[in-house]
């Protein structure tokens, strides 16, 4: 009997052993630290609930209108509450409790989904509900971004800044794979409804492990605090752009994310185009080369976490934009497909090593006063991204796909060579 419950004992503990050994990998070393785990267990939550709403929306609003019009009018909706909400959500998150204005922000996030699926389910959902519910959806992440991104720099050491956001980007680009297809199953098995109603779960578990966070202990001043509670919140806007402008480390991310979402992210918009038209390769084939990006992404992630603040930040984000758009170019003129997953995973690789470094680095040179609203100015690069599509859509119709993605390519890699030229502090950012 003792044998037994010894043997009983050594399988319970297997686990545990187990995620012991994983938080000694380079990569996962910052997990160590409670609150960034609770923060990080929330984000399993939020993005696979997040990837899955790429999906399910997109479905929702064919199976209402077979329109593929309202497909790309659907998505553009939820580039206007980053516009206008972005700066408001960043000065909020300076003024009061991040810890707060995320638990909200993912509450509501739950709320809007459960309501969407109880339009479905009960026979009343209509197009224009999927709008409002989109529109109202982003309004609630704008303000959910720049709270959660700053509270990385309150939860974690310096030295394990870098580590912690390459461990957010591993999450996010492995939800970028499980949440589209948990997504698939859902609708093929029980409809949109049934999907929406597993987000909906998603967020509020999310909120379940945001809520164990102890309580903020922010290292501002007792005088930061005071100036800041007696400012508009007009005031505490322009005081964050002032900041952004006048710090040359923070400007210099700022214009490379912000370049790099205008001109060369906003190629995944021809995507359909290439597969189809192009590379002859049909749904199956465009599937693949996402999946190429995706396996670029996630193994960058996990490069930039296991080596942590070792990264030379400056040279890397500059060199992978440039990079990316010198990519793009081979990829826009490339005849072979196995030569366009190679370039795709390369993509990926660049992508998120220029995020993820930018991100280090706004965070890594802005005081905790200031963090949240430097944070939303990153987080409103969502924009461009939309404004860049658009742009490469009417490029497309001009010149042909190919051109399109080409030009705006190597307009990305030009803009990194005059940053690195004309900043040249940009070089030297640790």
């Amino acid at each position: 009997m003792m044998d037994k419950e010894k043997a009983g004992q050594t399988t319970a503990r297997k686990p545990w052993r187990f995620l012991a050994a994983v938080r000694q990998l380079p990569a996962f070393k910052v997990l160590r630290f409670r609150e960034y785990r609770l923060l990080w267990y929330g984000q399993f939550f939020t993005s696979n609930g997040t990837w899955m709403d790429e999906v399910t929306r997109g479905w929702l609003i064919y199976e209402l209108t077979n329109s593929a019009v309202q497909l790309g009018l659907v998505r553009g909706v939820q580039a206007v509450p980053f516009l206008f909400f972005s700066a408001l959500a960043g000065s909020a998150a300076d003024r009061y409790s991040r810890k707060t204005q995320l638990l909200v922000a993912q509450a509501a996030t739950g709320l809007i989904y459960a309501v969407t699926a109880l339009l479905i389910f009960t026979g009343q959902i209509r197009p224009w509900h999927v709008y409002v519910t989109a529109f109202l959806m982003a309004a609630v992440q704008a303000f959910q971004q720049p709270a959660r991104t700053a509270m990385i720099s309150d939860l974690v050491p310096p030295g394990s800044l870098t580590n912690a956001i390459g461990l957010n980007a591993m999450m996010f680009n492995v939800a970028r794979s499980t949440g589209p297809a948990v997504a698939g199953i859902l609708i093929a098995a029980f409809g949109t409804g049934g999907a929406y109603s597993v987000q909906a779960l998603f967020f509020f578990l999310a909120t379940v492990w945001t809520m164990q966070l102890r309580r903020e202990q922010r290292p501002s001043t007792r005088v930061d605090a005071r100036t800041a509670q007696r400012e508009s919140f007009g005031q505490s806007i322009i005081e964050g752009w002032k900041f952004s402008w006048k710090s040359k480390t923070v400007r210099a991310g700022l214009f490379c994310t912000m370049l790099a979402s205008l001109f060369v992210a906003p190629f995944m918009t021809l995507l359909p185009v290439f597969a189809r038209d192009i590379l002859k390769v049909g749904a199956e084939g465009q599937g693949m080369l996402v999946t190429a990006m995706g396996i670029g992404a996630l193994c960058s992630a996990v490069l930039i976490a296991s080596a942590g603040d070792r990264l030379p930040r400056g040279m890397l984000m500059l060199g992978s934009v440039m990079l990316y758009g010198f990519i793009l170019v081979i990829f826009a003129a490339s005849p072979w497909f196995e030569l366009s997953l190679a370039m795709m995973v390369i993509a990926g690789l660049c992508h998120v090593h220029s995020n993820a470094l930018v991100q280090t680095v706004i965070q890594s040179y802005s005081p905790s006063e200031f963090r949240g609203r430097t944070t939303a100015i990153f987080t409103m690069n969502q924009v461009l991204v939309t404004v860049g599509s658009m742009l490469i859509g009417s490029l497309a119709l001009l010149m042909g796909a190919r051109w399109a993605v080409a030009s705006m390519g190597a307009i990305g890699s030009l803009a990194m060579i005059v940053i690195f030229v004309t900043m040249p502090h940009a070089r030297h950012i640790r």
